[in-house]
């Protein structure tokens, strides 16, 4: 496969064991990341009666997060490249290593990892409610949205820059 440009794939690479096996392994990482990065902010706010904004809160939020990632990305490096994300699973296509069939598949098996993870933290706590995320007071929509550009924009060179082309180091997501 090209490392420039964009591939669709063949009709047949959707059925293919190794497309199958690696939309697998995305699935589980995924939804290890999530059961554990939710997980612990559901223990964490039923131990404290919600007290999550605290500064503990948010390091036992972060440090869950962190070994949950680090976990995921361990179990689907290999088979996948472990993209647990699917902005990352973009910016693969996007540069040219992944075909637009395997981002498809990639990105319905991430989504129904994340589902089957809340549906299971649902299940396993007697039917605790997962948490909803809301804007803090004061912030707009609008303010959010150019957040979340920027900081998966940060996510996914980073990721390129030290996992996908690691020997041109921070230059790897700029075309040659």
């Amino acid at each position: 496969m090209p490392t420039c440009g964009i591939a669709i794939g063949n009709p047949g690479e959707a059925s293919h064991a190794d497309a199958l096996k690696a939309a697998l392994a995305e699935f589980f990482s995924t939804l290890i990341f999530v059961f554990a990065g939710e997980g612990s902010g559901m223990a964490f706010n039923k131990l404290t009666d919600n007290g999550s904004t605290t500064p503990a809160g948010l390091i036992s939020a972060a440090l869950a997060h962190a070994f949950g990632l680090f976990v995921a990305v361990s179990v689907g490096a290999n088979i996948s490249g472990g993209h647990v994300n699917p902005a990352v699973t973009f910016g693969a296509f996007i540069g040219g290593h992944i075909t637009m069939l395997r981002l498809i598949l990639y990105w319905i098996a991430q989504l129904l990892g994340s589902v089957f993870a809340c549906l299971l933290l649902k299940f396993s706590t007697g039917g605790m409610e997962t948490s909803a995320f809301s804007l803090s007071s004061g912030v707009s929509a609008g303010n959010a949205l150019v957040f979340e550009i920027v900081m998966t924009f940060g996510l996914v060179y980073t990721v390129y820059a030290t996992a996908v082309d690691p020997k041109k180091g921070i230059w790897a997501s700029l075309p040659q």
